[in-house]
This record gives C-alpha cells, sequence and structure tokens, in this order.
C-alpha cells in the first residue's frame, strides 16, 4: 500500500478526533473501503509508532485524545527513502566520534518510532545485515575528530600539534579547516596552513593536540580550489604538478583491476594477451609505490622511468631479506 494512502487515513482520523466526532475501527474501515483488522492496525500503529495518545471511550464507542497538544507528524517517509537513510547511518559507523553516532542513532531511533509507516528495518536487524569494514587505515583519536570537525563547522583557525612521519618530527600549524576527507578508512583535514601559506593536507591520526589559534588565519579558498587540489592527486600527496604513470597488468590480474576505480581521471587499455594497462596522473611516488608492490610479479611499471626505477631499487633491498 502506497504511504500516502496510509497516510490519509491517518490525517482523516486526526481529524476527525479533533473534532470530537469519536471514530473507531469500524468508521475508519467504512471510510476507506478496509478490513476492520486493517483499521484496528492503523489505529495501533498511530498509538504506538507515532505516540498518539488516543485513548478509547467505552460510552461512546471511539477515540478521543488525553493531550490535545499532540499533533500528527507532517514529515513523512516511504520505505526506500528510510532504507536509504538508515544505509547512510550504518555507512557512518566508521565516524571515530561515539558521542555523534549516539546522537544520530537517537535522531534515527526517534525516525523510525514516529515515521515510518513499515516497521522494515529496525536498527538492530540492520547492524546484522549490513557492516563496513576498513584495513590499513590509521585511527584517530575521539577528542581530535570532534576538535577538527567543530573548528571546521564554525570556520575557525586552530593550532596543532603535527607529527612528520617522512622527518620524524612535530611541528605547531595554526591552520584554518577546510574540508574534511575519508580516504581508505583514514580522515584527512585539507587546511590552509599559515606556516607554508598555502594548501595542506593534514592526517587526523598525526595530530597529537588541538588548541584554539592566536593568529589570524583569515584565508579565503573557494570550494573548487579544494575539490581541484583533492582530484589532481593519487591519494592525497601534495605536489605542485602531477606526473602520468602507466602500469601494466597480466592477465592474472586484469579482471580485478579492471573493476577498481585508481583515479578518476584513469584511463583503461586491453591489450591482445588479455593484459591491462592502466594510466593516470600522481602527484607523489610514495604512495602509488606501495599498491604497486602489493601486486609483486603481477604488475609492472611501463612508465615513468623515475618511478620504474624507484620499484626495482625497492624489488632489489626485498631480495636482500630473503637471501
Amino acid at each position: 500500500m502506497p504511504p500516502k494512502l496510509i497516510y490519509e487515513r491517518f490525517l482523516w482520523f486526526d481529524h476527525e478526533v479533533r473534532n470530537k466526532k469519536f471514530p473507531n475501527a469500524a468508521t475508519l474501515a467504512e471510510k476507506f473501503e478496509v478490513t476492520p483488522k486493517t483499521a484496528q492496525r492503523n489505529i495501533e500503529f498511530m498509538k504506538e509508532r507515532l505516540r498518539a495518545p488516543l485513548q478509547y471511550v467505552a460510552g461512546r464507542r471511539g477515540y478521543v485524545y488525553e493531550d490535545d497538544a499532540w499533533e500528527l507528524p507532517g514529515f513523512w517517509l516511504d520505505e526506500e527513502k528510510l532504507t536509504s537513510l538508515l544505509i547512510a547511518y550504518r555507512l557512518a559507523s566508521s565516524i571515530p566520534d561515539s558521542a555523534l553516532k549516539t546522537s544520530l542513532e537517537a535522531f534515527l531511533d526517534h525516525v523510525l518510532a514516529r515515521l515510518s509507516h513499515t516497521g522494515a528495518v529496525s536498527l538492530a536487524e540492520l547492524n546484522e545485515k549490513v557492516s563496513v569494514k576498513n584495513i590499513e587505515y590509521s585511527m584517530t583519536g575521539e577528542p581530535i575528530f570532534h576538535r577538527v570537525l567543530e573548528a571546521l563547522l564554525r570556520s575557525e583557525a586552530v593550532a596543532i600539534k603535527y607529527y612528520s612521519p617522512h622527518k620524524n618530527e612535530y611541528t605547531t600549524r595554526d591552520i584554518l579547516p577546510l574540508h574534511l576527507l575519508q580516504y581508505m578508512g583514514t580522515w584527512h583535514i585539507i587546511a590552509w596552513c599559515a606556516l607554508k601559506n598555502g594548501l595542506r593536507d593534514f592526517v587526523l591520526s598525526r595530530i597529537g593536540a588541538v588548541t584554539p589559534s592566536e593568529r589570524v588565519v583569515a584565508a579565503r579558498v573557494p570550494g573548487s580550489s579544494v575539490k581541484e587540489y583533492i582530484r589532481r592527486n593519487f591519494g592525497i600527496m601534495n605536489s605542485a604538478e602531477a606526473v602520468e604513470v602507466c602500469l601494466r597488468f597480466s592477465p592474472a590480474v586484469a579482471p580485478w583491476i579492471a573493476e577498481q576505480v585508481w583515479h578518476p581521471a584513469q584511463q583503461v587499455r586491453r591489450e591482445a594477451d588479455d593484459a591491462l594497462c592502466l594510466t593516470f596522473p600522481v602527484a607523489d611516488f610514495r604512495e602509488v609505490r606501495r599498491e604497486i608492490l602489493k601486486y609483486g610479479s603481477q604488475v609492472e611499471v611501463v612508465s615513468p622511468k623515475e618511478l620504474r626505477e624507484e620499484v626495482k631499487k625497492e624489488i632489489k633491498k626485498m631480495k636482500r631479506n630473503y637471501i
């Protein structure tokens, strides 16, 4: 039954109650040409799921409201929209902020209780049927995530203590958060960095502390510039120039590679022997080099020469571990 038709029954029943006409299952069934059992289920739904304060008056053989201040919800979700909302909630399970997730869960419990006409899926059932798993990602502490998210939404500059694994040192940066990004399970904040006077990417798991900034960081960066910053990099390694990489995957792994998106601007070409050539721009070799090594002998770096040499050197180093 379309939710619109069911909602019309609720609207009619609510109108009759408010006008002291003492409607019941029989009058509801007669009005909409449904069975008395269906009509009674509709009334029970109003009481149990919509929390309508309905009270049956035996002497009048109909219902009244115990609290006239109660109102029928004006917002209604059909099954498809409700399912979409619940799936979005499950995908949000990777957010490292228990307070935020608890608040979202409470909101959805309220939605399910008041706005759903089907009762098809509960949060408990959803947790059993849908899950999200990430691997090889960096864990972000809840206080850091919450503070960075707060600064982002309020457009506030903050000072962060940031660890660089490449230099093995901490630096203090005054940043203006502009965009929160989850990449392969790891959370990043794209921000204007006062020290570098430009856009930079900061991995949240490497932030040791977040405090209010004593500096004024008033950079005006359009959203298009932030999106371009993210788009032009493989992963989100920062570099001024992008270099085109071409990888040749063997026929053994080509079907799996064909399913993957390594970069929005990638190009895929199948060769006569069923090998697959994947071409895409990168801004830094570090991350793509790790991805290449994961496929071992099933992949060959065709270009550029610099990346090919880096992979060859790494393979030689690996070989020494097995001599």
